[in-house]
């Protein structure tokens, strides 16, 4: 390294910063170290910058580096009051703390805050890279910050975005569905359905229905039954929901919405005494319910690794090819579905 830096005319601190990809050297300097550097045949090690990382970690002289956490979520408040936001969040306020980067938190709907100013904070706070939590209708970034996505490194939790479509982590959706319809078919359920507001199944450009379709392929003609997708519409008019169950009459639903089992327990029906029900999304007000655990702390988790591995390799920018992290998801047994098969049923066939 001292060679590298003597051949230029650097120091030996700039020479490690810079073969870091670290935002704080321009450019420029950061081309030439790493041309020398080819041409002196230098090779990094990689215990000794496993190392320093640790140090670095552990003891972070100086000015401590920092992230953004962006909240894009409609509610200024939804990092503590969301049912399922604070758990992205926590898990990037864990991994951050890990990495050695302090957080910065903004919200993106503050009718004082656009592009342009958001950035000069960002620079004059030190921010290399920025993390967007809480797309929870939407999958669209306010267009006032595209001069923000251009000029950081970013990562997305939760969905993937549209209008620009940036590098985000997320759970696999679709394998979490097979593996819930999996389970109820080994609990001797025959007659699925899904209950997700379209909107919601949009947003992650289908894959909660993709799933479930895939899922039904080993059940009979039947057997395979529509989903209900007017549920924001029912929650003004339950008729729309109570009509629909009355045709089609499942035995189990795999859904997000708790409204679900109220609308159920308003007709007379318990679960899982005459049905069974099954959350996609276990988290705060479902805690009894059968269902899917997402992890969302490790999406965030997943995220900032991501974004630390961007900032290291010098990625700003919305990205050509876009990268994808997926999190798997986990079964949890809960009171809404039977605990083994009822007499006569065929597990898991």
């Amino acid at each position: 390294m001292s060679t590298v830096a003597a051949r230029i005319g650097v120091s030996k601190n700039t020479v490690s910063l810079a073969l870091r990809h670290d935002p704080q050297i321009p450019v420029a300097t950061r081309a030439r170290v790493e041309q020398a550097a080819r041409e002196l045949g230098y090779v990094r090690n990689p215990v000794v910058a496993q190392l320093m990382t640790e140090l670095r970690k552990t003891h972070p002289g100086g000015r401590r580096r920092t992230l953004a956490l962006l909240n894009a979520n409609l509610d200024a408040k939804a990092f503590s009051r969301h049912p399922t936001v604070p758990a992205y969040v926590e898990g990037c306020r864990r991994r951050a703390a890990f990495h050695g980067y302090a957080l910065n938190e903004f919200w993106l709907h503050d009718p004082a805050l656009y592009g342009e100013r958001l950035n000069r904070v960002l620079r004059a706070r030190g921010v290399a890279g920025l993390i967007v939590v809480g797309l929870m209708k939407e999958n669209r970034l306010p267009p006032r910050f595209a001069v923000t996505w251009q000029r950081h490194a970013v990562v997305v939790t939760g969905v993937r975005t549209r209008e620009p479509t940036l590098s985000f982590a997320c759970v696999d959706h679709h394998a979490l569905v097979l593996e819930a319809m999996e389970r109820a078919r080994a609990l001797g359920y025959r007659r699925p359905a899904l209950v997700l507001e379209r909107a919601i199944d949009r947003l992650v450009d289908g894959r909660f229905s993709a799933g479930f379709q895939t899922g039904q392929e080993p059940l009979t003609e039947a057997e395979r039954l529509p989903g209900f997708g007017a549920v924001e519409a029912a929650r003004a008019n339950p008729d729309l929901f109570h009509n629909w169950f009355r045709t089609h009459r499942p035995d189990v639903i795999f859904t997000l919405h708790t409204v679900v089992r109220e609308w159920l327990e308003a007709a007379g029906l318990r679960a899982p005494h005459d049905l069974g029900l099954v959350q996609l999304e276990r988290r705060r007000g479902c805690a009894d319910w059968s269902g899917m655990e997402q992890h969302n702390d490790l999406s965030g988790e997943a995220a900032v690794d991501m974004l630390v591995s961007m900032l290291h390799h010098d990625e700003p920018g919305v990205p050509a090819f876009p990268r994808a992290m997926l999190i798997g998801a986990s079964w949890a047994e809960g009171t809404t579905t039977r605990l083994q098969p009822i007499l006569g049923t065929r597990p898991g066939d």
